[in-house]
């Protein structure tokens, strides 16, 4: 059963025979299709083993997701700047102005989603717009290689520094590690209380500290997200012919329990799937090169195929033409130059 059988057993077989649950004709009918479509979604990733088992979404202790759409031609989500109307709300003021556009000539809002996170509402909205000019691609193709070390390393030898490194970041994940082993005793300590009282491990101020945690990581989110998009519009300003990107394989690459945290900090998979969104719109060919290409093995003068080559050589020097060049600059021109690749859209 999809998404859409379930929807008609539930609104017209479960409903009619339990009366207790009839609060939910009152609430909009997308929001609540749309939920089934979500668990629909959640399912067939846990059976094609790309994502965990979904967890169950209490009504009094969820995330507060709310789900709107246009329901109709005629129909208009109005938004001006400072507040924006949404079915069965109304009006909803809004904190930030200036990230919705509010000329409804150009822009339609098609729909969007509000999400509860670490104490704060936020808003998401899908627009239509007119379809933009393409750019005239007069610079040089660029290859880019991703690391640990460095985030991103271009083929003309521009370096852009892991974010993780920054004093800014480290004293963060610093708070955040003195708060979770607070959080953790606070845990225990309530656990064994209640547990003598017959009682589960709720607690005000357990909930004040957890709050205190979600900001925290909302705060890394946000600096890895403003870091990765100021990147990404410095790349496009330059006005590529391609972009070359490597495909990695981030889950294989997490096997390995010596770098996997350093891995899941950089966020490769999100600044991939942000530089082809971009790309796209501007129209600049995005080249993903196969993840099985030996692009830091190889060395560009020659092609000569360096298999001994180890993670901690830093300098490739090819024994056959006496090239020398930093490994992650000779991966990026391989990477720019291969013939083995796909197209990601």
């Amino acid at each position: 059963m999809n998404a859409y059988s379930f929807s008609k057993w539930f609104n017209h077989e479960y409903l009619e025979s339990n009366s207790d649950d009839l609060w939910i004709k009152n609430l909009f009918a997308k929001s609540v299709k749309q939920a089934f479509i979500d668990a629909d979604m959640a399912m067939k990733r846990f059976f094609k083993k790309l994502s965990g088992c979904p967890r169950w979404r209490s009504f009094k202790r969820g995330q507060g997701s709310y789900y709107f759409v246009k329901n109709s031609k005629t129909q208009i989500i109005t938004c001006q700047r400072h507040r924006i109307k949404l079915p069965k709300l109304g009006w909803v003021r809004l904190k930030e102005f200036g990230y919705i556009p509010t000329d409804s000539e150009h822009f339609v809002i098609k729909q969007g989603r509000i999400k509860f996170k670490a104490g704060r509402y936020y808003l998401t909205c899908l627009v239509e717009q007119a379809e933009l000019p393409k750019l005239e691609l007069t610079g040089k193709p660029i290859g880019i290689d991703l690391g640990l070390k460095e985030f991103v390393i271009l083929n003309d030898g521009t370096l852009y520094p892991n974010q993780n490194k920054c004093s800014r970041v480290k004293r963060i994940r610093k708070r955040l590690r003195r708060l979770q082993r607070k959080m953790s005793r606070q845990y225990h300590a309530l656990k064994a209380r209640r547990q003598k009282e017959g009682k589960s491990a709720t607690d005000l101020n357990l909930a004040k500290t957890q709050r205190k945690v979600q900001r925290l990581y909302q705060r890394l989110a946000h600096i890895q997200a403003d870091y990765q998009s100021k990147l990404i519009a410095a790349v496009v300003r330059t006005k590529p012919r391609w972009l070359a990107l490597e495909d990695l394989n981030v889950k294989g690459m997490m096997k390995n329990r010596h770098l996997a945290k350093a891995i899941s900090h950089q966020g490769f998979y999100n600044f991939r799937i942000k530089l082809i969104a971009k790309c796209q719109q501007l129209g600049i060919p995005v080249h993903l090169t196969g993840r099985f290409e030996p692009t830091s093995k190889l060395c560009h003068q020659c092609g000569y195929k360096k298999v001994d080559l180890k993670l901690s050589e830093r300098t490739y020097q090819c024994p056959k033409c006496c090239y020398t060049e930093d490994r992650d600059i000779n991966a990026a021109l391989n990477i720019r130059d291969t013939e083995n690749f796909e197209f990601a859209y």
